[in-house]
């Protein structure tokens, strides 16, 4: 997976990431979406994010994991 730089994930579309208010969990290919359910899973765990914004992460990333 690619580090995406500043610059690369400014220039993305808001639908572009899992959580597009706050421009969180970029998912701009099949490798950051995985990347983003892990993150998700692991702020959970820690009390960060909430169960229901974690299956909207989830959800999004399902559905770009199967293009």
């Amino acid at each position: 997976m690619a580090v995406l730089k500043a610059k690369t994930v400014n220039k993305l579309a808001k639908s572009e990431f899992g959580m597009p208010k706050e421009r969180k969990y970029p998912m701009p290919d099949k490798a950051h979406a995985a990347n983003a359910k892990a993150r998700a899973t692991q702020m959970v765990k820690a009390g960060k994010l909430s169960p229901s914004a974690k299956a909207k992460i989830d959800a999004k990333a399902n559905n770009m994991l199967k293009k």
